[in-house]
């Protein structure tokens, strides 16, 4: 009985290490390997399509201050003619929270054109963006506009679904630092996780019809 017991605490011992050491170690691996990748508005070369990925709502259903600087980073190269489209990827799975449309009505006010943008309303997850971008939306290459510290998860995931991908840091303030502390922890689990959907599982998101974004090619 003594043997069962030593053998049961070393297992959850093992299972603890794995536990506390591999997301960190993933993390800090993916952080090496696509610092190259992660790029400015200014420096960053053109392409037809910016991915911008959905990340919360204010309690009046305005986007959150991490959502509305991807949103006017996006805008920017809009502007600077680095971008000929927006897709717009968020949570709208209840009625009373949208974020593809706030980020819409944020692009809008930032003075986007209308037609520029392009909202996919089924963004429930960064996975889920790369998935439906590529074969919903029929993007091959693309711009992806987060914050430095979510693009090594999204670079890797959208790579993985064959997008040819560079990425363009949208920190435009200096935010809360414990916010940015929860931020980078969720951040750690949620790239351990990533590499499971996309290396094992390679779960189906909400799909649909095509919508190419640009249809008559």
């Amino acid at each position: 009985m003594r043997s069962f017991w030593n053998f049961f605490y070393k297992t959850i011992l093992a299972l603890l290490l794995i536990g506390v050491v591999i997301p960190p170690l993933i993390w800090f691996i993916f952080r090496l390997i696509f610092s190259n990748k992660i790029t400015t508005v200014e420096k960053v070369e053109p392409a037809r399509v910016a991915i911008v990925f959905g990340a919360g709502l204010s309690r009046d259903g305005s986007p959150s201050p991490i959502l509305r600087d991807r949103v006017a980073t996006a805008v920017q190269l809009l502007k600077e003619n680095k971008v000929e489209k927006l897709l717009l990827s968020g949570d709208n799975r209840f009625i009373e929270y949208n974020e593809p449309g706030a980020m819409q009505a944020y692009a809008l006010e930032l003075g986007a054109p209308a037609d520029a943008l392009v909202l996919d309303y089924a963004g429930r997850r960064t996975y889920d963006t790369c998935y439906r971008a590529k074969h919903i939306f029929k993007v091959d290459i693309a711009i992806l506009v987060t914050q430095k510290y979510h693009l090594p998860r999204a670079l890797f995931l959208c790579g993985q679904m064959q997008i040819q991908v560079i990425g363009v840091n949208s920190d435009l303030r200096n935010y809360s630092p414990r916010s940015y502390r929860l931020w980078v922890f969720r951040e750690i689990l949620a790239t351990s996780a990533a590499v499971w959907d996309a290396w094992f599982t390679r779960p189906l998101p909400a799909l649909g019809e095509p919508l190419p974004i640009f249809p008559n090619e």
